[in-house]
């Protein structure tokens, strides 16, 4: 499968297959047109010959991540044309960037459907408001404002409101949500409130800067992204004349990625439609990540609501990922909670089995990033390309210590979506404020009676925006201060390590840094943000830092916004083709103490560790159907320390998270090989069979009879009935009786 950016980020090397023709190689397969419009139908699986085939009434793909959403669409505009039910110049396929678009096109002229349609919505809405505004306004279009930010500074200055760089793109982000959520300025506080939205400044002072832009360019005649899409929805509505022209022209409408629809682009997208339902939509709730710019999943998800005729394909068949990594990827979204949980596709991966993922517990930071780099440089060795390898990660501040350990290690690597730590504005800034300050020496009245090297760090970086606590929410001003924080732990590392270190031996060590880490690279490891890794893959994944406080991050507080983080981690693990690696450190630095824990979303997944109930995983509850009605005549005990337990996943498992667990591992291997085979057998998710939790549970009490198991919760008489006699097998070291189970 490509990314759904468009462009295939690596030459096509599998060969698991379906239908006969290698999923990911199929294109090259087809370097001629096919002959004809069954022709085009071939190779493709059985879900998506149906997306392909469904060319009438409203359409809704869910597509899991790897399962080849992109290559079903667009086969099933091609077959649509080449049987002559679809017009090419009637259909209009929308998706969110320009490279998904092109790359949209060129597929669609390979399989002998030119003249189709495929645009971003600015670029369809763009075109539309140049043809039609002269009809509906008069005059030219008001020249389109390609950079915002000025106009806001300005806007700023006006209501004497002083914001810096960071502020600045803040408040312009602000602005953004505001006009895709269609939020008029007066209306922004109270919108801000309503939507626990943690804002980069007073409301107050956001919704006056606000008011003055839009005034401004009221006043200079100029237009922005945002009012091309405004605009259009303002047209259609009022001119029914020039709607009608529109849905005259476009009959049929394909919308990709359709869990990234911002309320305005759905308004868009009903206008086109008008009261028709010729409509295909492709998403993935399990895969929204970006609530904070307006995108919401809610159109997905009330997409049978609002159409209830509606086909409903689900694409499951992952074809990127071994099945170790989707079963990892199924267990992270199996405890989640809220509406796209309840939405979520359970993976079933095509390929041959790969590696166990690996999950890692360092002592500290330093002892991550260097376990990272060994293991990289021993999969370059082993043949792995160093561009099929990824260090993901949740914050860009993030990538130093990475950069560092690969650097020192010879391995080439490159970043994406971010610059180089020491490329950074505010690093570069902050890197001459320290040489100014190790040159001046004693002169410095900043440093007077300041002799601790990480003190005077402090003291220089506060006049850069360093602060004792991190400014609240996300953003640019998060992100500097990350950056600038990330320096300071530097200092305190250097210290550590050379007691007796000046300032000036700080600053050469950091021009030392940035020399080592500046060197040209051609191919090399991938590292960058989970965010930014969205649509891309690679065949092995080091996905690092998993604490509590970065993932979820501190900012992250409904659960809400903590079931977004969960999803973050389900894009990065599902970005691994063969080799998985999650990793977390106990504590910042060397020797320092061992305080963290690894995050709340691998509980219940990492082996050993007890499932999370819904107050310790801040909404990712997991805990079994119907438990939750049982009665409990008394407390529950602990039965290693015995504390009274209140937690759902500890009552599961009868003893404090924190407890030692004395699981049998190897039978808990071969549970869950067996409920694989049941699951399947039944055609039901595995969780249907046993969760993870009750197999642990069963797997720390190795129960001998059936008063034993019954005694474990989650399983109950029904259960107990259908599945006992093989569970007791399992655990006595025999093999279940295949001939007796009849339903």
């Amino acid at each position: 499968m490509t990314h759904p950016c468009g462009q295939p980020p690596h030459p096509p090397r599998a060969t698991w297959q379906h239908g006969g023709v290698t999923a990911a190689t199929h294109s090259s397969l087809f370097p001629q047109v096919p002959e004809s419009a069954d022709a085009v139908l071939e190779g493709l699986d059985p879900e998506q010959r149906q997306v392909a085939t469904a060319l009438h009434g409203p359409v809704c793909v869910l597509a899991g991540a790897g399962t080849g959403k992109t290559r079903a669409i667009t086969h099933r505009i091609a077959y649509g044309v080449r049987a002559g039910i679809l017009q090419p110049a009637s259909v209009l396929a929308v998706t969110f960037t320009n490279r998904a678009a092109g790359e949209m096109r060129g597929r669609l002229r390979q399989l002998g459907a030119a003249g189709v349609q495929a645009r971003t919505f600015h670029s369809a809405a763009l075109r539309q408001l140049q043809y039609f505004w002269p009809k509906a306004v008069g005059g030219e279009l008001p020249r389109l404002l390609e950079r915002k930010i000025q106009l806001v500074a300005e806007a700023a200055a006006r209501c004497r409101i002083r914001l810096d760089r960071n502020e600045l793109r803040d408040v312009t982000g602000e602005i953004e949500w505001a006009k895709v959520t269609q939020t008029v300025p007066a209306d922004y506080p109270a919108a801000v409130a309503k939507s626990l939205r943690d804002a980069p400044r007073d409301p107050a002072e956001i919704s006056q800067v606000y008011g003055m832009y839009e005034q401004l360019k009221r006043d200079r005649s100029v237009i922005d992204f945002e009012d091309v899409l405004l605009l259009t929805v303002g047209i259609l509505q009022d001119r029914h004349d020039i709607a009608e022209h529109v849905r005259r022209q476009y009959q049929h409408f394909v919308v990709d990625e359709y869990q990234d629809v911002s309320p305005l682009q759905q308004r868009l997208l009903d206008l086109w439609l008008g009261d028709r339902e010729n409509l295909c939509v492709v998403g993935d709730a399990s895969q929204t990540i970006y609530s904070f710019t307006g995108a919401t999943p809610d159109h997905l998800l009330n997409f049978r609501t609002r159409h209830p005729g509606a086909t409903v394909v689900k694409l499951v068949r992952d074809y990127r990922s071994t099945p170790q990594v989707v079963h990892l990827a199924n267990g992270l979204l199996g405890q989640a909670r809220g509406r796209a949980a309840e939405h979520r596709l359970e993976l079933i991966s095509q390929r041959d089995p790969g590696p166990e993922p690996a999950h890692v517990e360092y002592a500290d930071e330093p002892a991550e990033a260097e376990g990272t780099a060994r293991r990289i440089r021993e999969l370059i060795a082993a043949g792995v390309p160093a561009g099929e390898i990824a260090v993901l990660y949740r914050i860009n501040a993030q990538s130093e210590v990475y950069e560092q350990a690969l650097a020192d290690a010879g391995v080439p690597y490159q970043l994406r979506g971010a610059e180089r730590f020491f490329e950074r504005q505010e690093v570069r800034e902050a890197g001459i404020a320290l040489r100014g300050a190790a040159r001046a020496g004693g002169n410095d009245a900043l440093l007077d009676d300041v002799e601790d090297l990480p003190a005077q760090v402090r003291a220089v970086l506060s006049t850069k925006g360093w602060t004792t606590e991190p400014p609240a929410g996300s953003g640019a001003v998060r992100d500097r201060w990350e950056s600038l924080a990330a320096l300071v732990r530097l200092a305190e590392d250097f210290v550590r390590a050379r007691p007796q270190a000046t300032l000036a031996d700080l600053v050469a060590e950091l021009d030392e840094r940035a020399a080592a880490q500046h060197a040209p690279t051609v191919q090399g490891v991938t590292l960058a943000s989970l965010h930014s890794a969205k649509g891309l893959e690679w065949d092995a994944v080091f996905l690092v830092g998993l604490t509590e406080g970065m993932m979820p991050i501190t900012y992250a507080k409904t659960d809400e916004q903590v079931e977004e983080e969960r999803r973050l981690l389900y894009v990065g693990v599902t970005r691994a083709r063969l080799h998985l690696s999650l990793s977390w450190a106990l504590s910042r630095a060397p020797g320092g103490r061992a305080s963290r824990r690894p995050t709340r979303f691998l509980n219940g997944i990492r082996p050993g560790s007890a499932a999370a109930g819904p107050r310790a995983a801040g909404g990712g509850g997991g805990v079994e159907r119907g438990a939750g009605r049982r009665k409990r005549r008394g407390p529950v005990l602990c039965r290693v320390c015995g504390k009274s337990l209140t937690d759902a996943g500890e009552m599961k498992l009868m003893r404090c998270e924190d407890c030692p667990s004395d699981m049998d591992e190897a039978l808990y291997e071969r549970l869950r090989e067996w409920r694989s085979v049941q699951a399947k057998e039944l055609g039901q998710p595995a969780y249907c069979v046993f969760t993870d939790k009750t197999l642990m549970a069963i797997a720390e009490a190795v129960p001998g009879d059936e008063t034993e198991l019954a005694g474990i919760s989650g399983v109950g008489g029904r259960k107990l009935d259908r599945f006992g006699a093989d569970v007791l097998a399992i655990c006595a070291g025999e093999e279940p009786d295949e001939g007796d189970e009849d339903d």
